[in-house]
C-alpha cells in the first residue's frame, strides 16, 4: 500500500471522529462473506413482509453493484445507549428514543465523503449509505473490523456492545483495510434463550415475522394471535436479546444528546386516540413515524390489553371504530382480556371483532 493510500486513510478516519462518530474501520469491497446465507434466508420466508429486502437482494450482494468501481469501505459507529432515560421510554427501544439517527448520521457521512473528494480527487467517486440503502451493511462492518455478527444478527465490539449505528461510505479510493474482527460469542445462548417470541431459528438466524420488533415497527395491519400476548412490554421495537448480552455490561454510552428524549412519551391511551395531525407534530423528526399512527395505536392497545387496564376501556370502546382494520382488531383483543362486562360488541353497523 503507498504513502498516499496510508495518508489518505488515516485523514478518512480523523475526519469519522472529528465530525462525532465513536469507532471507524476500513475495509475491502467485493461480494458480501455472507451473501449465500442472506439468499437462502429470503427463500425461507423469513423476511416476508419486508418486500425491499426481495427487491433488493442482488444489489446488497455487493457493494460493488450500488456503486461501480468500489475498492473500499469505511465504515462507522454512532453509539446509542445503555442510557437511564424518562422512564415514561422504557417501551421504546434504546435506539428511537431522541432524534431519527438517519438525520444525524447523513450529514456526518456526507462529510466523510466530501474529505475524500477534496483530498484524494474529482476522480475518486464515494457514496455513503446508512441502513436505508442497499448493502449488508453488518458484513461489510464485520469484514473492516468494526465488530462481530454475534448470534442475536446484531455487530458486536470489545467494549462497545451492540449498542450502536452503523453508516458506511462506499468509495473508489484505495484505502488501507483494517483486520476482521474475531467472533467471542463462544457457547454463550442468552439472547436466543430471552426472545418473547423465541424468533430465532438458530444462532445468527432470526425469524423476522416473529421478531417483536418487527412486529411493532414494519408490520401493517393486525397482529396475530399468537404474538399477541408477548407485546406486553413493547410498543416500538425490542432490547431483549441486546439487554442480556454479556458484551453489553460494557458498552459505550451515547455521547450525543439528541438521540435522548426531549419531553416524556405519551400515554398509552393518548397514543390509542392520537390523530394523524397529533402523530406527525409529536413524533416530526423520530424514528417512530416509522410505525406509523395505525401501528403505534394498534400496539399501544394491545399493551393495555396484556396489562388487564381496566380504566382504558372507554378508549378502547372507541378504537373499535378505527379506519385501521389493524387497530380495530387490537382494540377488541384488549377489551376481551378484561372483564366480561368490558367487551361488549361493537355498535350495530361497526367493524366486526378479530
Amino acid at each position: 500500500m503507498t504513502l498516499a493510500a496510508l495518508a489518505l486513510t488515516a485523514a478518512v478516519k480523523a475526519r469519522a471522529l472529528e465530525v462525532g462518530f465513536d469507532r471507524v474501520a476500513i475495509g475491502p469491497a467485493g461480494a458480501a462473506e455472507h451473501a449465500a446465507r442472506f439468499e437462502a434466508w429470503l427463500d425461507a420466508g423469513y423476511g416476508d413482509g419486508m418486500a425491499y429486502l426481495e427487491r433488493t437482494r442482488v444489489e446488497r450482494q455487493d457493494p460493488g453493484r450500488l456503486l461501480p468501481g468500489c475498492r473500499s469501505v469505511v465504515v462507522v459507529a454512532l453509539a446509542y445507549g445503555p442510557r437511564r432515560d424518562d422512564p415514561s421510554w422504557d417501551p421504546v427501544s434504546c435506539y428511537a428514543r431522541g432524534r431519527d439517527y438517519h438525520d444525524l448520521m447523513r450529514p456526518r457521512l456526507a462529510a466523510i465523503v466530501d474529505c475524500l473528494r477534496k483530498i484524494a480527487g474529482a476522480d475518486v467517486v464515494s457514496r455513503a449509505a446508512v441502513d436505508t440503502s442497499a448493502v449488508l451493511e453488518r458484513d461489510l462492518a464485520a469484514r473492516a473490523g468494526l465488530g462481530w455478527i454475534g448470534k442475536n444478527t446484531n455487530l458486536i465490539a470489545v467494549g462497545s456492545g451492540s449498542y450502536f449505528f452503523i453508516g458506511t461510505v462506499l468509495t473508489t479510493a484505495a484505502l488501507v483495510p483494517d483486520a476482521p474482527a474475531v467472533e467471542h460469542c463462544g457457547t454463550c445462548t442468552a439472547c436466543l434463550d430471552a426472545c418473547p417470541t423465541q424468533a430465532f431459528v438458530g444462532p445468527w438466524v432470526l425469524d423476522a415475522r416473529r421478531c417483536l420488533a418487527y412486529l411493532t415497527i414494519e408490520h401493517r395491519g393486525e397482529i396475530a394471535d399468537e404474538w399477541r400476548g408477548a407485546m406486553r412490554d413493547w410498543l416500538f421495537g425490542c432490547d431483549v436479546c441486546q439487554d442480556v448480552c454479556p458484551w453489553n455490561r460494557k458498552a459505550r454510552p451515547a455521547r450525543e444528546p439528541a438521540l435522548a428524549p426531549s419531553a416524556p412519551l405519551p400515554s398509552l391511551r393518548a397514543l390509542l386516540e392520537m390523530d394523524e395531525d397529533e402523530f406527525r407534530s409529536r413524533f416530526r423528526g423520530s424514528a417512530l413515524r416509522r410505525a406509523r399512527r395505525a401501528g403505534l395505536a394498534r400496539n399501544a392497545a394491545l399493551m393495555l390489553g396484556n396489562r388487564r387496564d381496566r380504566t382504558a376501556a372507554p378508549a378502547l370502546r372507541r378504537a373499535l371504530h378505527d379506519a385501521d382494520v389493524g387497530v380495530r382488531g387490537a382494540a377488541a383483543w384488549a377489551l376481551s382480556q378484561l372483564e366480561p362486562s368490558d367487551s361488549s360488541d361493537p355498535e350495530p353497523g361497526g367493524p366486526s371483532r378479530s
